[in-house]
């Protein structure tokens, strides 16, 4: 009897052929699972693709509430944006997938797991730091870094063994998607310096063909999760989907980026992420309304920024992330309340926000009637701020 290898299988390119490389390299029985995180796919087509390829069984697990409340909301929480700008969309379900293909390998009494990324890209790391976390008895495989075929070569071996693959010259992208972003790569996208191309985008509209007029939302929070758009109570993954189809037309979303990869090169990287932009932007924007100024200038400087670092490096089960998120939670306490943003020609920008527990106050902070700052206190406030300044001053002359 044939050992069993559990692949995560997407239904792609990489994968599909995986499934019979394994098969003919290792002589193994190859179980695909394929992971719904949101991505619009047939996955039932995915899971009689991989029987019909040679896999002894498919499994087809729908995680999106899974995804979005328990890796998508954390990060929201810590507005976890790798390098300020990238709002992590791959790197977060690469964990969750690997917990599954881990269940799934115990289930069926497998000895070892496999993933499909390559040796260049990041989610070679995220899939087996979280394998070893998860399951460090398991043996890992990594066929495309294994056989170190060129596109081409790959595609000419799935043709030989009759592997259909949905890749077409004329629009050769590498692409991920699912709630939290969709995410572009290879092709025309290789040139830092040209445009991307508009058949590149799928959800936003390019921000000069957006409508003419502002949209304006509100969105609550309720300690740091988003729980209504424009005052109607919906699932975090609605609400989610829904604002990706809100900004998606008026072109909110588009991340175009040379991005610094773990493996130690650069990468031009294209992403669409509405609704990540809209709730990152929101929740900042609650944050600086009801946090004390230490909380979060500590948080925005050290907690958010090492937490974005750690999902982008695949350490999303290590010890340090359990402790920043129980750091978040904390911070997270007071972070309730509504905003308002205006959406308009790829912009998103807040435009009121309120909260029971807002730290703002109108009579300390007008310059109209009703203001109770004494602003005589601040001579000596500012002579005693400035005096280690003028010691040095002296010093210096």
């Amino acid at each position: 009897m044939k050992e069993k290898l559990v692949l995560a299988y997407s239904g792609g390119l990489d994968t599909s052929v995986a499934i019979k490389w394994l098969q003919e390299k290792y002589d193994v029985d190859v179980v695909a699972v394929a992971v719904d995180v949101g991505e619009e796919k047939n996955y039932e087509e995915i899971r009689e693709k991989a029987l019909r390829i040679g896999a002894v069984s498919a499994y087809v697990i729908d995680a999106k509430e899974e995804f979005a409340k328990d890796f998508v909301l954390p990060a929201l929480k810590a507005n976890a944006l790798y390098e300020g700008r990238y709002p992590l969309s791959a790197a977060l379900s690469r964990p969750l997938i690997a917990k599954k293909v881990v269940e799934i390998a115990r289930k069926e009494g497998a000895k070892a797991v496999a993933h499909g990324s390559t040796g260049k890209g990041n989610d070679q790391v995220r899939f087996e730091v979280s394998f070893m976390s998860l399951a460090p008895e398991l043996k890992i495989v990594a066929p495309v870094r294994e056989w170190n075929l060129s596109r081409e070569e790959e595609l000419e071996y799935a043709k030989v063994h009759g592997i259909p693959v949905p890749v077409r010259k004329e629009k050769p992208y590498s692409i991920d998607v699912n709630l939290w972003g969709r995410s572009i790569e290879c092709g025309p996208l290789e040139d830092p310096q040209k445009e991307p191309p508009q058949d590149a985008f799928l959800w936003t509209v390019s921000p000069q063909e957006a409508p003419d007029e502002p949209e304006y939302i509100e969105i609550e929070f309720t300690r740091g999760e988003p729980i209504s758009l424009n005052g109607e109570k919906l699932p975090l993954p609605t609400l989610i989907s829904r604002l990706n189809e809100i900004g998606g037309r008026h072109g909110v979303g588009r991340i175009d980026m040379v991005e610094n990869r773990l493996v130690g090169i650069k990468s031009r990287e294209v992403y669409e992420a509405p609704a990540a932009i809209i709730l990152i932007t929101a929740h900042k924007d609650l944050e600086a309304l009801t946090l004390s100024r230490e909380l979060l200038h500590f948080k925005q400087n050290y907690i958010d920024t090492k937490y974005a670092e750690l999902v982008y490096y695949g350490l999303w089960f290590s010890q340090l992330k359990e402790c920043l998120d129980a750091f978040i939670e904390g911070a997270e306490k007071f972070v309730s309340g509504e905003v308002r943003l205006k959406l308009f020609k790829g912009s998103c920008i807040p435009v009121g926000r309120s909260s029971p527990y807002s730290l703002y106050e109108l009579s300390l902070a007008t310059y109209g009637e009703g203001d109770v700052f004494d602003q005589r206190l601040a001579e000596g406030f500012v002579r005693l701020w400035g005096l280690p300044y003028k010691i040095e001053g002296r010093r210096g002359k």
